[in-house]
């Protein structure tokens, strides 16, 4: 089955038989579900939304499978919190008063390279696509199915969580590229270059065989889940910002080299 048709039929039961706010039969529901493995105690998500039903409706969702939720109901104030508190993953709407998302995220992205996750209106398509060249490592459309938003966030923790102590991972040299998995760090000529978690997954598949044509396809299934719908043009979006960010370190980068219609390579000598 090709990778953008697969859905997992325990998401399409969640779906059919979450009846709107009936939290009751939700909760008996997700409580039957395992806690996320990736980490030892539970993870903290950062939710900012200036939509007070939601804020509520999900962080009661997210709490009953365990997490810790840090809610804020616009950009400002999320900023201000996550300063004091840092969040495991912050999901957030892009349109809201004061400090709208993206502004929010760009202003994250000084510090830190948090896990995010844009909340969006059905027709945002650019809005979707500014968010992934911003540095979110997914989005899920408005409105949403609880279900589906939280395994969207299990699968970019597993991402950011997994082997999160590094063992039996050495770092990849390829040329002037550095990759250490285990501290989640690259460097190009000894320059350090921050990237999300989607973002050093394709990298890291792409480098680990230099010359090889990795299809759209490919790319997907290293960096995402297989009940996480993306299409072609959010694996163009994270290669279009990977490499603006090794040419802000290196104006002549070009070891990410795209082989129109077929996918992406690594080149080593690029």
């Amino acid at each position: 089955m090709p990778r953008n048709g697969r859905i997992r039929l325990q998401q399409l039961i969640f779906g059919l038989k979450q009846a709107p706010d009936t939290h009751g039969v939700y909760f008996k529901l997700v409580q039957e579900v395992p806690l996320y493995e990736g980490f030892d105690v539970a993870a903290t998500i950062a939710l900012v939304d200036d939509d007070r039903n939601i804020l509520t409706s999900v962080s009661m969702a997210l709490e009953a499978e365990g997490f810790t939720v840090q809610s804020y109901v616009d950009g400002a104030e999320a900023l201000k919190g996550l300063s004091q508190a840092p969040a495991d993953l912050v999901v957030l709407d892009i349109k809201m008063p004061r400090l709208d998302g993206m502004e929010l995220l760009s202003r994250l992205r000084r510090t830190s390279d948090v896990p995010a996750i844009f909340l969006t209106s059905k027709d945002d398509d650019v809005d979707e696509a500014l968010g992934l060249k911003m540095g979110a490592d997914d989005y899920v459309r408005k409105p949403f199915s609880q279900r589906l938003l939280i395994e969207r966030i299990r699968a970019v923790l597993r991402r950011s969580g997994g082997d999160a102590d590094g063992s039996g991972q050495k770092p990849m040299i390829r040329g002037g590229l550095v990759l250490d998995p285990g501290r989640h760090q690259c460097t190009w000529t000894g320059k350090e270059v921050a990237l999300t978690v989607t973002e050093f997954l394709i990298l890291k598949a792409l480098a680990a065989r230099p010359g090889l044509v990795k299809s759209r396809d490919q790319l997907m299934d290293v960096a995402y889940d297989d009940n996480v719908y993306v299409d072609d043009r959010t694996i163009d979006s994270h290669i279009k910002r990977l490499r603006k960010k090794f040419r802000d370190v290196d104006g002549d980068f070009a070891s990410i080299e795209t082989l129109y219609g077929v996918g992406y390579r690594y080149n080593e000598t690029g």
